[in-house]
């Protein structure tokens, strides 16, 4: 059986100035790039110059992990401003530059991916542009057709498509794409058909998103997004908005994280019927219908308290504390047998049925408060003699009970007395940077995708944590 963090003991302070162990330069930056929207606020204020130490100090000792990591992060956990971040400090990094030209082609899914990078290394490096990154964003240019410079020219924004051929000079494939480039540089690309260009001409009505929907070039994050408008509109074809949406293939090649249903879910309560919230419903249950099921018996325990309740973004009307929920819902949906708390100041048992609506319950369950006492659901396992094989935990881990001594300390306590070699998951929602177990049977994971819970029974098998996957990950 594989001993996943083994070197997580020495004792620090979190945020609240209790007790928590030390993280590896590997596991923070780990849990940092997926659980930011990098250069937004937290609770306890904007980490993202936390995240900007530990990525130096990576980068010397192992700039292929950062390298990996941004790739994951952006391909697996969708995560695009800070995937866009870890690529342009790999850049400027001596150590890093031998690694740039795979991973800009890694993260560049979109063709903004690529605008974007660049964007963040002149806002925090400045010129001169290191060459790996200028051949990592010319091997992307190159496979660009027409639509895709138009639809991503960025003409608001400060860098946009026609400086990155300005700046890289990439050298075309043929005449053809010679002179496309120059018709970029010129402003003069035929104007895309986008949802955005077809909204901004026709305006916001039924005939315009008939033939948005009919056209096939509405993507499902676009779709998703700009439900509310689509259901104000009142398309005839809107059944083919509901049916792509709720379709569990295209819920899975869309690799939306969870709460992107749950916010969708929450801009159409005042106005959608219950068709338009059952495909939301539907479309979150297909993110794990296909998992492993978690055997046994398995304890779920959400963290309510009140430094869960920040909103993830400034443009976000989801907190923490709901991701947290969201999550835990989903993972009680792949347990054979499950037990639910939620935690704070108080601990709180809540019955859900498997069949329960994940978004509705998410949505109307109470709001974050209180202090964060971790020990509480190992107390509540011990009291009344639950024999468990693993417990989730779902937390920003700033416990700040009366202990003087990390939640270890009881989870071993339960181990002794209960006679179960329980296994611990953490899930780390805000990458603070310290944790609250360590050792033997101890799996330290972070993220708000479902795919946290890929790396639970990994786990437990011996094949992999997060951080060895990371270690391992291959793409191309």
């Amino acid at each position: 059986m594989s001993k996943f963090n083994m070197s997580a003991s020495e004792l620090t302070q979190n945020q609240e100035g209790h007790a928590a162990y030390r993280m590896t330069d590997k596991a923070k930056l780990l849990t940092q790039v997926l659980t930011s929207f990098f250069r937004e606020a937290k609770f306890y204020g904007d980490n993202s110059d936390e995240l900007e130490k530990t990525l130096q100090s990576v980068i010397k000792s192992d700039p292929e992990f950062v390298s990996k990591l941004a790739v994951f992060a952006r391909r697996e956990f969708n995560m695009r401003s800070v995937s866009h971040f870890l690529t342009a400090y790999l850049a400027h990094e001596p150590q890093g530059k031998p690694f740039v030209r795979k991973t800009v082609r890694g993260v560049s899914l979109r063709g903004d991916d690529v605008v974007e990078i660049m964007a963040v290394y002149l806002e925090t490096f400045g010129k001169p542009v290191p060459n790996s990154l200028k051949k990592g964003i010319n091997d992307v240019l190159v496979t660009f057709d027409e639509y895709t410079l138009a639809k991503y020219k960025s003409s608001k924004k400060k860098v946009k498509m026609r400086d990155l051929l300005c700046i890289c000079r990439p050298s075309p494939l043929n005449d053809e794409q010679s002179a496309m480039w120059k018709r970029c540089i010129e402003n003069k690309l035929s104007i895309p058909m986008t949802w955005e260009t077809e909204l901004s001409a026709n305006g916001n009505n039924a005939e315009t998103w008939e033939k948005l929907i009919d056209s096939g070039k509405v993507g499902y994050m676009a779709q998703l997004r700009n439900l509310r408008n689509i259901i104000q509109a009142k398309p005839s074809n809107i059944e083919a908005v509901y049916k792509y949406i709720e379709d569990p293939e295209h819920v899975r090649k869309s690799k939306q994280l969870p709460f992107r249903f749950l916010s969708a879910y929450k801009s159409i309560m005042d106005i959608a019927g219950s068709r338009a919230l059952t495909v939301l419903e539907n479309a979150v249950n297909a993110s794990v219908a296909n998992m492993q099921i978690f055997p046994g018996t398995t304890v779920i325990a959400i963290d309510t308290s009140g430094s869960m309740s920040w909103e993830i973004s400034e443009n976000s009307q989801v907190s923490c504390y709901e991701i947290a929920i969201l999550l835990g819902m989903l993972g009680n949906r792949i347990c054979e047998n499950s037990i639910c708390f939620t935690f704070d100041t108080f601990l709180k048992k809540i019955p859900v049925s498997k069949n329960a609506n994940i978004l509705h319950t998410v949505v109307h369950s109470r709001g974050a408060g209180g202090g964060t006492n971790m020990h509480l659901p190992f107390e509540a396992m011990l009291k009344n003699k639950i024999k468990a094989d693993r417990i989730i935990i779902l937390s920003d881990n700033e416990c700040n009970s009366s202990y003087h001594s990390p939640v270890q300390k009881i989870a071993d306590e339960y181990r002794k007395k209960s006679g179960c070699d329980i296994w611990v998951h953490a899930i780390d929602l805000q990458g603070y940077g310290t944790q609250q177990f360590h050792g033997q049977k101890t799996n330290i994971i972070a993220g708000w995708s479902e795919k946290v819970f890929d790396f639970i029974n990994l786990a437990e098998q011996g094949i992999s944590s997060l951080e060895t996957r990371i270690e391992n990950y291959v793409w191309e």
